[in-house]
């Protein structure tokens, strides 16, 4: 039933290798991650979070790294690439290939920043494609992402999502810091936009096409008060609640504690999941009862309102069956059970 959704709440980015005596301890300690700070992605990132004179044992380090350990969420490689630059472009294909020759068997796919309009990210798909053909995978087991952060991206963005549909296309997501500085943005000391209209434009693209939509990175770790530094985990739970509300499936992370902030807060609550399965039970009694058009709690339920109840037993379902440790973590075990054995059928 939830074999054909993929489960993004946390798209978790991890520099693969960082000036220490253990190149590799970032990477190390997420594919350790257990439980609520184990993201349902993990992002070895072999581009931005990796400076320059380290990306070739960024490189080493992940295909050593990533087949030993057990990792409970998916494994997508940031690589590097631009648009506007074929030298990046040569440094991506090299990686790609690398990675598919490597750890084909163990990375879901790779992420593709800075492309361009449609026509790069069909070229991105290609150099996927010819990477599975060369290492012998089946066509389309590897899974390929773009990060939308340049101006051609984001007039594209339809194209590019309809391209998604029967494509190896799985998820877009947003970057912001390099969006603004294409396009002249400013900063004026307040922070970044909110991009409302570019979100719900990515929410809505990504959903026409089938793709998972991922909001941009928090990157304001910490705040300092009276002395004390502390992690700021009131604004990005707003960022993570806002990006929620419009419809995207998850959030970028940076560090443990905003991967668990990102799985909790894109995962019903224990009482929202009560109110849902409370309802469509009542409107299964009705439907077996005859009664075309029922009020519940006060709520007028037609087919819209249905589906919106639904949404929330299917999230924890994909939820559960991906990792059920959460599941039986935050629920109740006779709510959780309601919830896996309802009729979910409108008519």
């Amino acid at each position: 039933m939830t074999d054909d959704i993929r489960l993004c709440r946390t798209f978790q980015t991890a520099p693969a290798a960082v000036p220490k005596d253990d190149t590799a301890k970032y990477l190390v300690s997420a594919l350790e991650a257990e439980g609520f700070q184990a993201p349902d992605w993990l992002v070895p990132d072999l581009e931005d979070g990796t400076a320059p004179d380290m990306k070739a044992e960024g490189l080493e380090n992940t295909v050593e790294k990533v087949p030993k350990y057990d990792f409970p969420g998916e494994i997508w490689p940031r690589v590097e690439w631009s648009y506007e630059d074929e030298e990046y472009r040569e440094k991506g294909r090299e990686q790609i290939d690398r990675l598919v020759d490597e750890v084909g068997d163990e990375i879901d796919g790779v992420v593709v920043p800075k492309v361009g309009r449609l026509e790069d990210v069909e070229r991105a798909a290609a150099a996927v494609a010819e990477a599975e053909r060369e290492h012998g995978h089946p066509d389309g087991s590897i899974g390929l992402s773009i990060i939308v952060e340049t101006g051609r991206a984001r007039s594209d963005l339809r194209e590019i999502s309809k391209f998604g549909e029967d494509s190896r296309l799985t998820a877009l997501i947003f970057g912001p810091v390099d969006y603004a500085a294409e396009l002249g943005g400013r900063d004026l000391g307040d922070g970044m936009p909110r991009w409302d209209g570019l979100l719900e434009a990515l929410s809505n693209e990504a959903s026409a096409g089938g793709l998972l939509s991922i909001g941009g990175p928090f990157d304001d770790l910490f705040k300092e008060r009276a002395g004390l530094t502390f992690y700021n985990a009131d604004e990005y739970a707003e960022q993570v609640e806002h990006e929620a509300q419009l419809g995207l499936d998850g959030s970028w992370s940076l560090y443990p504690k905003q991967t668990i902030q990102a799985n909790t807060i894109h995962m019903p609550t224990p009482d929202e999941l009560e109110r849902d399965v409370h309802k469509i039970e009542r409107f299964n009694e009705a439907k077996r009862e005859g009664t075309g058009a029922v009020t519940i709690d006060g709520q007028m339920v037609d087919e819209a309102t249905f589906k919106n109840f639904r949404n929330t037993i299917q999230t924890v379902r994909v939820i559960h069956d991906r990792r059920p440790d959460q599941t039986e973590e935050r629920y109740d075990g006779d709510l959780l059970g309601r919830a896996l054995e309802l009729e979910l059928s409108y008519r």
